[in-house]
């Protein structure tokens, strides 16, 4: 059973902060929050104990993790050179959700980075994250906290859920420290910095048009070989219930053992004993907050699919569309096929 270190009352902080940075000097587990979504932490210098983030989550040794540092100084203990542009997006977007992918020092584990020349970098735009790592005194390697492939956590009673029964070693234990809910709700943007122009891996908390106003315009993310890159598989982020991308008009045709997602109110005439139906509305920034968390509340319901109301092909909606074709791209959406 997974073991909560309550951070939320500024009187219990410091005390729950010193005791996750002994467990992880120490070897140990712990989960964190960022601003983006939970962590699963290990000491990025220790391989054995990154080797149990792979084993714990069930993630393919190959997918490489995210080191999170306390401050951007300590970009050049990682990576082999420190390019000009990365200097001026760290001092632009650090902390926050930004990661940056460069060449990795000879001496990065190669856990870490699973085996590729990269490794991807950033530092989070949490308190609790900051005060963690700065307490720390060196990088944190954290995929999100949630088994590979799953809903990723942005509260920590999604971490202690998904661990609940998590075969862990004997003698060995996971903490949580737990902020509350995550601010952002997606992961971080990544971005490569390994070729001639910076280079979109993946959308997350900051948009492109934001990066390139500092940065430069970015390369085509569909030109040339890419480094791999944490959470870029086409089938991710999903639920374990069928989940499947529909048009708005289509919404009023759900049938009543189906959960819906969407950005409109329920219609009338739609019983109470339907399965749940969530608006969260059209700002995107409040959708994304909790994007994740609602698709884990419709899951728990267990109905026989999760419809989701498309959403704008937008740059503010960027993200969270890249997220939802991942969550349902093995999946039609023509609603006739589940009616």
């Amino acid at each position: 059973m997974p073991r909560r270190l309550d951070a939320r009352d500024p009187a219990s902080r410091a005390a729950a902060v010193s005791t996750a940075a002994e467990l992880l000097r120490a070897g140990s587990l712990v989960a964190f929050p960022t601003e983006t979504v939970y962590g699963l932490g290990a000491r990025a210098r220790d391989a054995s104990a990154v080797a149990r983030v792979f084993a714990l989550k069930g993630r393919p040794a190959w997918h490489p993790l995210i080191v999170h540092l306390g401050d951007a100084e300590q970009l050049g203990a990682w990576a082999a050179e420190v390019p000009e542009v990365a200097w001026r997006l760290a001092e632009a977007f650090w902390p926050g959700p930004l990661t940056l992918v460069v060449r990795a020092r000879d001496d990065v584990p190669a856990v870490v980075t699973g085996g590729a020349p990269t490794v991807a970098l950033r530092v989070p735009g949490h308190p609790l994250a900051l005060a963690l790592l700065q307490s720390l005194g060196e990088g944190v390697a954290a995929p999100s906290a949630n088994r590979y492939g799953r809903l990723s956590p942005t509260r920590a009673e999604h971490v202690l859920a998904e661990f609940e029964h998590a075969p862990l070693a004997r003698g060995e234990a996971l903490a949580v420290l737990d902020g509350g809910p995550c601010s952002v709700g997606l992961e971080s943007t990544i971005v490569d910095l390994t070729g001639a122009q910076p280079r979109l891996l993946r959308p997350g908390g900051l948009a492109v048009g934001a990066l390139e106003r500092v940065a430069g315009r970015f390369a085509s993310a569909f030109g040339g070989p890419r480094p791999p890159a944490p959470g870029d598989r086409p089938r991710h982020y999903a639920p374990d219930v069928e989940t499947r991308l529909v048009d708005g008009a289509a919404l009023a045709t759900a049938p009543h053992d189906v959960a819906v997602l969407a950005r409109r109110a329920a219609p009338p005439g739609r019983p109470p004993t339907a399965a749940s139906w969530l608006d969260l509305g059209v700002d995107p920034a409040h959708y994304a907050q909790q994007f994740y968390a609602a698709l884990r509340q419709l899951e728990a319901e267990r109905p026989r699919a999760i419809w989701v109301e498309r959403v704008p092909q937008e740059e503010s909606w960027g993200a969270v569309a890249d997220r939802l074709a991942r969550a349902t791209s093995a999946v039609t959406d023509r609603p006739e096929e589940t009616a």
